[in-house]
């Protein structure tokens, strides 16, 4: 009786000793730092214009459907390059590079022009 005992602490041990070896190949440092260092959401749209409050763009599923898209705020680096307030990039194609905050803000963090061919 005292071997059967014996055996199955012993059994129990190794399976215990084997499966906490185990260790997972993920640093949780480094998957905080990658998320951090993310650009933010990409989509490709067409400049629509610009309201009181908001740089609105246009977006086509694949099937086709037409989406409006607006954004809150635009990093200086994009005003700088694009002037959204004119009407000169209004049918333009852009590469539209985003972070969406808590609030529902949405930032235009990186703009591109893309040529349509």
């Amino acid at each position: 009786m005292n071997t059967k005992k014996i055996i199955l602490l012993s059994g129990l041990m190794v399976l215990f000793l084997s499966l906490s070896s185990f260790k997972s190949g993920l640093d949780l440092n480094e998957t905080f730092c990658k998320v951090e260092t993310q650009d933010g959401l990409v989509v490709y749209a067409v400049y629509d214009g610009k309201t009181d409050t908001d740089y609105n763009f246009i977006v086509t599923d694949r099937k086709g459907k037409k989406q409006a898209l607006s954004f809150q705020n635009a990093a200086d680096s994009v005003l700088t390059a694009f002037d959204l307030n004119a009407e000169t990039f209004v049918g333009t194609m852009f590469k539209i590079t985003f972070n969406q905050g808590g609030d529902e803000t949405k930032t235009i963090s990186k703009l591109e022009k893309v040529q349509v061919h």
